[in-house]
Formats: C-alpha cells, structure tokens, sequence
C-alpha cells in the first residue's frame, strides 16, 4: 500500500549540497526568459572574488523566491528583532548587474 499524498514531492538533499556555500554578494541579471543570480563570495584583501554558485529562474520563479524571501525576512524579525541595512559597498566590476543584493 503507498502511503503517499497525491500531489507529494520527495525532495532529496545530497551530503554536498546539505553543507551550503557561504555567499556575501549575489548580483542579478535578467532577460526577458530568465533571471541569472550569481552569488559570490567576496574576502577582505582580496583583489578578486569568484562566483560560488548560480542559479537560473523563470520570471515566475524569481517573483515566488521574492515573496518566500519577503514573508522569511518578516518572520526572522518578528522573532529576532529589525535587520540593520547594510553598508553600501561600491565595488570595482567590469560589467554593470540589474542589481545587487
């Protein structure tokens, strides 16, 4: 007998990709089709950072990590109080991101 929902997605999570890829700079492009963010790891006194991992997303995709992100951030900060905005950092790139976050 399958004890599974109708409508239920198994989601597996390889030991590699469990560990995380630490990240303190994601710049976003897009085009018409798609959305690309880089997210990259920036270290003090380094002249050069490498991106750690992209991430390509539908215009629709992007929209619902948008509003997961927006509610996440809502109920981080009921619980652990405001997130202070980050100082902006102007950083020399050779090619100019939609945006940066």
């Amino acid at each position: 007998m399958d004890t599974k929902q109708p409508n239920q997605l198994n989601i597996e999570l390889p030991e590699e990709i469990a560990e995380g890829i630490y990240s303190n700079l994601a710049l976003i492009n897009h085009s018409q089709s798609e959305f690309v963010v880089d997210f990259i790891r920036i270290m003090p006194n380094m002249p050069k950072a490498k991106v750690k991992s992209r991430i390509v997303l539908t215009p629709q995709h992007a929209k619902r990590l948008l509003l997961a992100l927006r509610e996440n951030v809502k109920k981080f900060e009921a619980v652990h109080g405001k997130i202070s905005e980050p100082v902006q950092h102007n950083f020399p790139l050779n090619f100019t991101p939609n945006a940066q976050a």
